[in-house]
């Protein structure tokens, strides 16, 4: 007979002291949500071990109990990925130990809830950066990149989280503990550390990572070019691209959000009456950034840039940074709600699909706020409303249904970095025929044939249910697409 929620309680109790098992509703509340507040989930336990042997143990206790559980870093996630309903939720963020720093090698060994900021922090002194910045990097976790396969402003030119972690030691659902990558060269055979970063926590829990370290670039230089229309924008963007230039990174704010961050804390200095702007952050070695820098500003002011200003100092430069990080938070001033959705589409279609956006937007009636990453089509258009309101919030679900068909409509992804989670399984069938779908169940089951870690997100819930119910169902899926 397996135990009760009262006994694995107490088992966990032993594990990690009794401040770090919650079982009060009261208590339990603060974890209900994530970044993306409109969805709300109650966990019945949280348990928050401190040590990589106290992860372990509990981990093990939950595959006795057989009970489902779910990961959680700093909670910053934009999906609802890290909500556990009814279910166990497993916090992270106490493993906070940076292990080891090689310089030499160029590499870190870090615990799953050291935050990036501390990471970039720490080996700054050492001419070294943990490149992936996503914009919550004062927040968010390294393990919580890992679930997400995070980005930030800089992928553009660094790559996201899979190019910069060369090994983990992972437990899996089931307790058993594996390494997955290598520290030096590639390991033969299927790159499973490829398939466990991007996982959203599916496939079980980093206990240590190594992650890759690149020197700090020599000389950096970042320059805001204001536009009178955001098709000028866009076609600056894709210009700067097909010269060869590649910036550090390449991000877009359309009119209404330049509007919101202006008269937020977080005030940039963005000309508010603009209706688009570009930030463009070049570096390198100084004699290439120089050229670079001319070539873009070339580009922008032949494009319709009105003005093209370039960071005098590493304080301007960080005011102009601060507008495009603290977006997001800026948008809380609208209303108590937020939907941020995650689209990749080609750079080439960006024109085409901002008006499309605006459409949608006079269609439903809603406020659209863009701010994206531009030099790889990511977009992240965000609608600020009150979830409380049924009329509004069906409004706002419709309009984002329709850009999101909009995106892939013309070739483009649901997400580029903030993962499927709760908030985009349903868009899952726009994208991936009933063969992926299932493929993607097998890849699962074959981390956890139990399913108990992080249920019910990512692949649509029916589809798995259809995989297991008869041996017909892999032919039958075949012959969908026969």
């Amino acid at each position: 007979m397996g135990m009760n929620l009262d006994e694995v309680s107490a088992r966990l109790t032993e594990v990690v002291g009794e401040r770090h098992v919650l079982t009060r509703v009261s208590e339990l509340l603060v974890y209900s949500s994530d970044g993306l507040p409109g969805y709300r989930k109650q966990p019945t336990l949280a348990v928050f071990p401190g040590t990589r042997d106290e992860t372990i143990a509990v981990v093990r206790i939950l595959a006795e109990a057989k009970l489902p559980f779910v990961p959680r870093g700093a909670g910053t996630g934009l999906s609802g990925g890290a909500l556990a309903d009814g279910v166990v939720l497993l916090g992270l963020h106490r493993l906070k130990n940076i292990i080891s720093i090689d310089v030499e090698n160029r590499r870190a060994k870090v615990e799953p809830g050291v935050v990036n900021l501390k990471l970039n922090r720490t080996v700054a002194p050492k001419g070294l950066m943990y490149a992936p910045d996503p914009s919550s990097e004062a927040a968010c976790t390294i393990g919580g990149n890992i679930a997400e396969n995070a980005g930030g402003p800089h992928c553009l030119k660094n790559g996201v989280t899979l190019n910069h972690i060369l090994a983990l030691t992972v437990i899996l659902p089931s307790g058993e503990i594996v390494e997955l990558g290598a520290e030096e060269g590639e390991r033969d055979g299927y790159d499973l550390r490829g398939a466990f970063i991007g996982s959203e926590g599916c496939f079980g829990i980093a206990l240590d990572i190594t992650v890759r370290l690149i020197p700090r670039p020599q000389v950096i230089r970042t320059m805001l070019c204001d536009f009178t229309t955001v098709d000028a924008a866009a076609r600056v963007t894709s210009a700067i691209v097909a010269s060869g230039v590649i910036p550090a990174a390449l991000e877009f704010l359309d009119g209404p959000m330049i509007r919101v961050v202006e008269s937020s804390i977080y005030a940039a200095g963005y000309p508010k009456d603009a209706e688009a702007v570009l930030l463009v952050e070049l570096d390198g070695l100084q004699e290439g950034v120089d050229a670079d820098l001319e070539t873009v500003r070339r580009l922008a002011l032949d494009g319709g840039a009105r003005n093209v200003k370039v960071a005098r100092d590493e304080v301007e430069r960080l005011r102009l940074w601060q507008g495009r990080k603290k977006a997001f938070g800026a948008m809380g001033r609208l209303s108590p709600h937020l939907v941020v959705q995650d689209a990749v589409i080609p750079r080439s279609r960006l024109a085409e699909i901002l008006g499309r956006i605006e459409g949608i937007r006079q269609k439903y009636g809603v406020i659209v706020c863009n701010v994206f990453h531009a030099g790889d089509g990511n977009l992240h258009p965000n609608i600020p409303y009150n979830a409380d309101d049924p009329e509004e919030s069906e409004r706002v679900h419709l309009a984002m249904k329709e850009i999101m068909q909009a995106c892939v409509s013309v070739g483009g992804s649901i997400t580029g970095e903030h993962g499927v989670g709760l908030d985009k399984m349903g868009y899952m069938d726009l994208i991936f025929d009933p063969v992926s779908l299932a493929a993607m169940c097998d890849l699962r089951d074959a981390f956890d044939p139990e399913r108990r870690a992080n249920p019910a997100k990512v692949i649509p819930t029916h589809r798995c249910r259809e995989w297991m119910a008869a041996p017909s169902a892999r032919a039958s899926a075949k012959a969908v697409q026969a």
